[in-house]
């Protein structure tokens, strides 16, 4: 899938505080500093070193705007805290849209910038392995490859019928389908992390499937085409470095002991 245009958008609006932020010495999670250089300053030229993408915008908030570590990238977007998620991804992709003379890319790669271990590898094993015709492609990760590749770590797996996933922080997106979607994308945003709102989405048959373990991933994916009003791929296969983030001071003491964060996998 490589003879397409790309660009990037890098979300980089997540904060810490209190001691979790004195130990990692930043208060915006993109600057936590890992083997000498940021994530985001990693993040940057992991996409860079692709030889795929062309333009890249950042989206976070001012003390990004001047820092070194953002210095390869195309543009720097101020990152609205009362935006939600998807709203500041839009902005970005409008960005692009001016950049590129009204017109979008093929696709738009967003990758969060928490993700220690990303790899040029990483990034284009999972573009490579994208369908063509698909609007929305996110990377699975089996537990037994995620644990293979960080043993002694710790994530969240959902346990399906056909084995236990992770999901990577890493998504390429056709921005036409987003654009024409956003309503519903920004309900599904909203909807994550209220049990209650999610099982009104994803309906009951497949609540009751996943309660009997009956639930597979081609199932979640048919229902999540039919929400999001576009194709929705998931994509098996994809390296472990891209469902690796920093969301804990546990995940940060593990990343920093890993030799200043191996570039291998």
């Amino acid at each position: 899938m490589n003879e397409m245009e790309l660009d990037a958008v890098l979300p980089a609006g997540g904060r810490i505080h209190g001691p979790f932020a004195e130990e990692t010495g930043a208060e915006v999670k993109a600057l936590i500093e890992l083997g000498g250089a940021s994530v985001i300053e990693r993040t940057v030229d992991t996409l860079r070193s692709t030889g795929l993408v062309r333009k890249v915008v950042v989206i976070g908030p001012d003390e990004l705007a001047s820092h070194p570590s953002v210095a390869s990238a195309d543009a720097v977007l101020h990152s609205d805290p009362s935006n939600s998620g998807p709203t500041n991804i839009l902005r970005g992709l409008d960005w692009l849209r001016q950049a590129n003379g009204g017109r979008q890319a093929d696709r738009v790669l967003v990758v969060t910038t928490d993700l220690p271990f990303l790899t040029p590898g990483a990034i284009s094993g999972f573009i490579d392995a994208c369908p063509a015709d698909a609007d929305i492609c996110v990377p699975l990760v089996a537990r037994e490859e995620f644990e293979s590749a960080y043993p002694g770590s710790s994530n969240f797996y959902v346990k399906l019928r056909d084995g236990e996933w992770t999901i990577g922080c890493a998504f390429l997106v056709n921005p036409a389908a987003i654009e024409r979607n956003r309503d519903v994308i920004e309900r599904v945003f909203e909807a994550r992390k209220s049990q209650l709102r999610m099982v009104r989405l994803l309906g009951l048959s497949l609540i009751l499937r996943f309660l009997t373990g009956r639930l597979t991933v081609p199932l979640i994916e048919k229902r999540c085409r039919q929400i999001l009003g576009c194709t929705a791929c998931p994509v098996r296969g994809c390296s472990p470095a891209l469902a690796f983030d920093i969301d804990t001071p546990e995940e940060y003491r593990y990343a920093a002991g890993q030799r200043g964060c191996r570039r291998d996998i």
